[in-house]
This record gives structure tokens, C-alpha cells and sequence, in this order.
């Protein structure tokens, strides 16, 4: 089951910050993506804050805002190289 709840929070949480930094639309797979990989960036940087989540609504901020640290980090690095 808690690979199920995983697999949401990714989805809502990649579709969140997509709403959030105004991006074009992923997708289901490319939110899913973005939001997994949302929830480390997230995770690593509450982390470092000293912050944590146990709940799901919890676990949902913390992706998100992983997420848009990912978009926006993107961002930057592809007008870097331009």
C-alpha cells in the first residue's frame, strides 16, 4: 500500500509544481517522474532543515516543493547553457 500512496503523491506532486512554475504539460509518466524525483529533492532538503513529515498531506508539501526546486533548477541550468 505504500508503494501505491508512493506512486500518487509523485503524480499530484509533479502535477503541482508543473501548476506552480507554469510548465508545459508532462503528463501522468512525466509528473510521476518529476514528482519521485521531487520527493528526494524534498526529503533531502527538509532533511537538512531538520524537518520531517509522517503524514500524507505532509509527504505531498514535501514532494512539492522538491519538485518545483527541480523544475526551477532545471530552468536555470538550461539557460545557462544557452
Amino acid at each position: 500500500m505504500e508503494f501505491f500512496y508512493f506512486i500518487l503523491i509523485g503524480i499530484c506532486a509533479g502535477w503541482l509544481a508543473g501548476q506552480i512554475t507554469k510548465s508545459t504539460g508532462a503528463g501522468v509518466l512525466g509528473d510521476l517522474v518529476i514528482g519521485v524525483i521531487g520527493a528526494i529533492v524534498g526529503g533531502w532538503v527538509f532533511g537538512i532543515l531538520g524537518l520531517a513529515s509522517t503524514s500524507l498531506i505532509g509527504s505531498l508539501i514535501m514532494a512539492t516543493a522538491g519538485a518545483v526546486l527541480l523544475i526551477l533548477g532545471l530552468r536555470w541550468i538550461s539557460r545557462k547553457t544557452k
